[in-house]
């Protein structure tokens, strides 16, 4: 029998047949049809028959032989910077620093001659030398304009000679271990205690304080190119992991004014004005339901890739390193009351073992014998590498794993010279983080990652790269089924943004949030998920992207 809902006296409806839709409900895990009204909720789910004799005046949408899932909800992206990606130069897939400075100059052409020259996605990692860049690599090219280039897990930036120039402060030191060093951060240093170029984590502000800042204007068109990419590659939702109280107020004039074709759950930028101002107003939703800020990002360590990740032991292949705390433990622990107080969700970026535990440390102070008690919902970033004593707390504190598949499959080729192979059995641990009874919420870090979920989906079943490799997959006791990875990316992203009720689901009531597409998820082999062709998303039963 189908499950119905009745619509608004007078609604419009619409149903829509398809040769499958995979619902994510329990009650109806599928459905042939499905029926909505005007506003976008849904009433009823079943077969075509079913619906059409319900509905005899109906709307018809018929996809034919595509199926139906829903609309795709990445747990951790940053909206802004994939906006920015397209306005700045783009270094991802770079293989060389030849290669780097190439782009550059395509791009500095079509700049002012004064403006500094902005770039992101570099990645040492994929360099034949696998070393940190110089500024002296950039400065026969660009001797006077400033060169300012994040790395491609926004924890290190690369600068000329002339923005090192720009900065107000003397980064020179007797030795390249006596210089100042600001607190949480790293400025790499030469044998001679010269600043080399490198900004790690906290030490990037230097720079940032110098480089104009974007107007207003320009964060909106960003904003407005990132959430087109996003629903043209079948998301619906984006947990967007950062926005300062500015930039909500860019989000809000967009929704205000109809321009927001998907929803954002907005975290708060650290212990700051966004975070007060939801402790004085209260939690936020926007009446459309597409923006909502609810929670606060925190941040305790920095990156795998530029060794900043905060570690209990030293890094296998950088003996004498543990890594980064960019929040001392008193500072974080100091943050999460503050959000307990004010009934603010936290969400903390932990990589290294030595992260992780100081964020679950800081929660259990926190929250106490509440951890179980009360529906906190509270998370972790990344989870990247968790220590054999920690795993098992997230499950036993209801804290949820949000992670991101495709990292595992871009750090697969360097992770174990990082960790070495007993650590790296707690890297990536996404099996065994589930099997423990912890929520999993899927997503992908861009524009550090591909915002495309397919290849989300597609690293969680497989964990292979591109190409397949390794054969069988890479640590494969940690693969997710198609199912699970699916899961991650609907339903338990949904609930962890406390929007389980409207979305990540399709069931009565919910909305019409949905993507079509050529092929079956769930009915064909895991290789094929980063393949799976989007034909249309759906908003609000609204098509906000369909293929050409």
């Amino acid at each position: 029998m189908p499950v119905l809902a009745q619509p608004a006296t007078g609604a419009q409806v619409t149903v829509l047949t398809a040769s499958r839709i995979d619902t994510m409900d329990a009650a109806v895990p599928r459905a042939q049809a499905m029926a909505y009204d005007a506003e976008g909720r849904i009433l009823a789910l079943g077969s075509a028959e079913e619906m059409l004799q319900r509905y005899p005046r109906a709307k018809r949408l018929d996809v034919g032989g595509a199926t139906v899932i829903p609309g795709l909800i990445d747990a951790h992206g940053h909206m802004l910077g994939l906006g920015m990606a397209h306005l700045t130069a783009n270094l991802v897939g770079t293989s060389s620093k030849q290669e780097i400075v190439q782009r550059l100059q395509a791009f500095a052409a079509t700049l002012p001659s004064d403006a500094w020259l902005i770039g992101r996605g570099w990645d040492q990692n994929d360099w034949a030398e696998k070393q940190f860049p110089t500024a002296a690599d950039l400065d026969a090219a660009f001797p006077d304009r400033p060169v300012w280039l994040s790395r491609i897990d926004g924890h290190a930036g690369w600068a000329n000679s002339a923005a090192m120039r720009a900065i107000e402060r003397d980064l020179s030191g007797a030795s390249a271990t006596e210089g100042w060093q600001p607190d949480g951060g790293r400025i790499v240093r030469d044998d001679k205690g010269q600043a080399t170029g490198v900004f790690v984590d906290e030490a990037m502000g230097l720079v940032y304080a110098v480089v104009p800042e974007p107007t207003g204007e320009t964060l909106e068109r960003a904003l407005k190119l990132a959430m087109d990419d996003a629903v043209a590659h079948g998301l619906t939702g984006v947990h967007d992991a950062g926005v300062s109280l500015g930039e909500l107020r860019i989000m809000q004039r967009l929704a205000d004014d109809g321009e927001m074709p998907m929803r954002i759950t907005a975290m708060a930028d650290g212990n700051g004005k966004a975070l007060e101002w939801l402790c004085q107003e209260g939690l936020y939703q926007h009446p459309s339901h597409r923006l909502q800020m609810r929670s606060v990002k925190l941040y305790i360590d920095g990156a795998l890739g530029s060794r900043g990740a905060a570690m209990l032991e030293d890094y296998s292949d950088d003996h004498g390193n543990k890594g980064l705390l960019v929040m001392t433990p008193a500072q974080l622990r100091e943050a999460v009351s503050k959000a307990q107080r004010c009934g603010v969700q936290v969400a903390t970026h932990a990589i290294g073992d030595r992260g992780n535990h100081e964020v679950l440390e800081a929660y259990a102070a926190a929250l106490g014998a509440n951890a179980t008690a009360s529906d906190h919902r509270w998370r972790i970033e990344h989870a990247q590498i968790l220590s054999p004593a920690d795993l098992p707390r997230l499950a036993k504190m209801h804290v949820i794993a949000s992670m991101q598949p495709t990292h595992a499959t871009s750090d697969m080729p360097w992770a174990e010279d990082r960790v070495g192979p007993q650590r790296i059995n707690g890297a990536y641990a996404w099996r065994k983080l589930r099997d423990s009874g912890a929520r999993l919420a899927l997503g992908s870090d861009f524009p550090v990652e591909s915002v495309d979920p397919r290849l989300g989906l597609y690293a969680a079943a497989t964990r292979t790269d591109a190409e397949g490799m390794p054969a069988g997959g890479w640590h494969p006791e940690d693969k997710l089924t198609a199912w699970e990875a699916l899961r991650g990316f609907t339903l338990d992203a949904a609930y962890a943004g406390f929007a389980e009720a409207e979305v990540g689901s399709l069931a009565p009531g919910k909305r019409a949030d949905f993507v079509v597409l050529a092929e079956d998820p769930l009915a064909i082999a895991p290789e094929g998920l980063a393949d799976l062709t989007v034909r249309a998303t759906y908003v609000d039963g609204k098509p906000v992207f369909e293929a050409k």
